[in-house]
């Protein structure tokens, strides 16, 4: 009987992440929290997090960072995206972009959203941190180095972001693991 139930609630979740959706069609749109470049001039750090593609995004996020100094027109976002390695490109993807873009379909919910004189005086710092990253062209979902990775070792070079990721940014704790080692 135990047995029976087990490959019932195999089979269901393996329908149930079978998707029909595809991610080269899932929307990329602004969901609109971030504030509009040309309407707001002064500068703005943001950190994102939103579901991962398919049934890992039960438990898993994806985290980014965007910026935008002050009298900017644009955000600049900096992320980790592993299939890139596949295409033998940097993991590290830093480039101007809608700061709040859904992630492949996904709506994403802020993190942290510093603005002002601080996110003016930090911007610099989180650039630098980005393009630390010791592991720019490395990516492995579990334990790390991933996204999650990025976005914690930046977060440990700018302690003045004050950034907390949640447990669901699977892959944070590998930044601070890494670090205490060298130490």
């Amino acid at each position: 009987m135990f047995r029976a139930i087990v490959i019932i609630l195999l089979q269901l979740t393996l329908l149930i992440s079978c998707s029909s959706k595809d991610h080269r069609m899932a929307s990329r749109e602004s969901a609109g929290i971030a504030p509009t470049p040309t309407e707001h001039q002064e500068a703005v750090i943001q950190v994102y997090g939103a579901p991962t593609w398919g049934w890992r995004g039960w438990f898993a996020i994806h985290t980014w960072i965007a910026l935008k100094p002050h009298n900017g027109d644009s955000y600049t976002v900096y992320e980790v995206i592993g299939w890139r390695q596949r295409r033998g490109l940097p993991v590290v993807r830093i480039e101007k972009d809608l700061p709040d873009r859904h992630w492949y379909g996904e709506r994403p919910r802020l993190l942290k959203d510093i603005r002002g004189e601080l996110a003016e005086k930090l911007i610099l710092a989180v650039d630098q941190a980005a393009k630390n990253y010791p592991w720019p062209n490395e990516y492995k979902v579990f334990p790390g180095p991933n996204s999650n990775t990025f976005i914690a070792w930046i977060a440990l070079q700018v302690p003045e972001l004050e950034l907390e990721l949640p447990v669901s940014a699977i892959g944070s704790g590998y930044a601070k693991k890494s670090s205490s080692n060298t130490q």
